[in-house]
């Protein structure tokens, strides 16, 4: 009897192939989305970071160039958010941190922070906040 060639793959070879994929896919995904997290919660401390310094200047310069008050956080007007040259990470497209911010002792102290919309709600950090000293919440390997 003549021997026939065999070409082509097994059922078989085909399922071992698929769960191997689905394997590797189970364990790459979740790290991935991980990955993700943490480069939009790096994109909302540099943004933080960013409207700190924004502060800080308007700390040091009138709000008003005709009535000289210097050395106050406070805005313009009475929305504190309106002002904030941006209030979301990222600055186009779909947000992932809403910015906002709460000045308080008379325009002397403010709390800048970040705060997850549900497309950045399975971040372990949670809400991410900056005040006029610098501190930083929450301290857990966030910041």
């Amino acid at each position: 009897m003549s021997k026939r060639s065999e070409r082509g793959f097994t059922l078989i070879e085909l399922m071992i192939v698929v769960a191997v994929i689905g394997i590797l896919a189970a364990i790459a995904f979740p790290s991935y989305q991980q990955y993700v997290q943490r480069a939009h919660r790096a994109d909302a401390q540099a943004d933080l970071l960013e409207l700190a310094q924004w502060l800080e200047r308007r700390y040091s310069r009138p709000i008003d160039p005709a009535s000289a008050r210097v050395n106050r956080y406070a805005l313009a007007d009475g929305d504190r958010t309106a002002d904030l040259p941006f209030n979301q990470t990222p600055r186009t497209g779909g947000a992932r941190y809403n910015l906002g911010l709460n000045v308080a002792d008379g325009g002397q102290s403010f709390v800048l922070s970040a705060t997850p919309t549900p497309a950045q709600a399975a971040d372990a950090c949670g809400i991410l906040t900056i005040n006029q000293r610098g501190a930083t919440t929450p301290a857990l390997n966030c910041w």
